[in-house]
């Protein structure tokens, strides 16, 4: 799947997401889908930090990111990683 495709279905992903799980999808619905290369989606946040700053997140972001590469499965049908800049 190239990474137009994923633009361009992106927010079925999203609204799937929402349903599941609201705090996910604020985690998530401002990324920039900036790179994908067949096997891992590359995000974009360095235009909103909301979970960054001095505050410590990671086993909340790994949950996230576990239920955001679920969706992205089950939505799109493809297996992918998710690295995060």
């Amino acid at each position: 799947m190239e990474l137009s495709l994923i633009r361009e279905r992106w927010n079925d992903v999203l609204d799937a997401l929402l349903v599941q799980d609201r705090i996910t999808w604020l985690a998530y619905f401002d990324a920039r889908l900036a790179d994908f290369d067949g096997n891992v989606l590359t995000l974009d946040f360095s235009d909103s930090r909301k979970l960054g700053a001095a505050h410590e997140y990671t086993q909340t972001r790994l949950k996230q990111q576990q239920l955001l590469v679920a969706t992205v499965q089950r939505v799109l049908h493809i297996d992918i990683e998710i690295v995060e800049l």
